[in-house]
């Protein structure tokens, strides 16, 4: 097939309708853009209804169902061994485009050639700034954001830290990390630095990603010149601490990945990423 300038991939979990919300807003915003694209859906733990849905109303699109729930880090591996495109956008299947956002951003990363992912702003459906990009993970920020301690002074200072409260998220930035919710990646930058990591099942791999590009030389770049409308569930935080670890298996998938994440890097420096500057 011959090149395209992008592959927009879109991952999905059992919500066909957000699902459609999301192509359709694709094509919509894409059309008269100019761009040379291609769509790819990989979709977790698929039922019929989702099935339908893309043979009936996006035939164009290439499909990749799971019919059991693989995983973020699983569907994304597969957009990226099957993207024709030279910039590939990863996005979740709750994710509305806006006007200008892809061509903003192929603008700007292919001017930088040392970003590695750059992230829009992503807003609440009602408008509202969703936090996405953040400092690194030091084992203490998991004990805060999830037990009664983060209610205290110095927990609360060092979750606005690795919140980055400090930065008004107006104009473009280096940061640690962002969501895997929105990312914008070049395809020689993935060949570069592989795959996200097959070890986390679910949370953590898109800290490990953007950690890996800062480390290979490549900056994580918050873009809020270009903006996404994102459904975010929070799934992992609902019940409170003890109602969460009794009864929310996402608790325990944040915890796990934590745990191995932390290990992973238990002797290694943490890169420097200047994110106390613009760019």
């Amino acid at each position: 097939m011959e090149t395209v300038e992008l592959t927009i991939a879109v991952n999905g979990y059992k919500n066909p309708e957000l699902l459609r919300l999301c192509l359709d807003s694709i094509q919509k915003e894409m059309s008269s853009s100019g761009i040379r694209y291609e769509i790819i859906v990989a979709d977790s733990a698929t039922g019929e209804d989702t099935e339908m849905l893309m043979r009936e109303r996006y035939p164009d699109a290439r499909f990749f169902p799971f019919k059991e729930n693989v995983g973020f880090k699983r569907m994304v591996n597969v957009s990226l061994d099957e993207a024709h495109g030279e910039y590939i956008f990863l996005i979740n299947s709750d994710i509305i485009l806006t006007e200008g956002a892809i061509p903003n951003m192929l603008n700007y990363i292919r001017t930088h050639s040392d970003i590695g992912i750059l992230s829009p702003k992503q807003l609440n459906f009602n408008g509202t700034l969703q936090p996405s990009c953040f400092r690194f993970y030091r084992p203490l920020t998991i004990v805060y954001r999830r037990t009664w301690f983060g209610k205290l002074p110095f927990a609360k200072r060092h979750l606005r830290w690795f919140m980055m409260e400090d930065y008004d998220k107006s104009a473009p930035r280096n940061v640690d990390w962002v969501m895997g919710s929105a990312m914008l990646v070049s395809k020689r930058g993935v060949v570069k630095i592989g795959k996200m990591d097959e070890q986390f099942f679910m949370y953590m791999e898109d800290v490990d990603w953007c950690r890996r590009f800062w480390e290979h030389g490549y900056r994580v770049v918050y873009y809020p010149d270009a903006t996404v409308y994102h459904y975010h569930g929070k799934g992992s935080a609902k019940g409170g601490f003890i109602g969460s670890l009794l009864f929310n298996r996402l608790t325990w998938y944040h915890i796990e990945s934590a745990v191995r994440y932390f290990w992973k890097y238990r002797n290694k420096p943490t890169p420097s990423t200047d994110n106390s500057l613009n760019h």
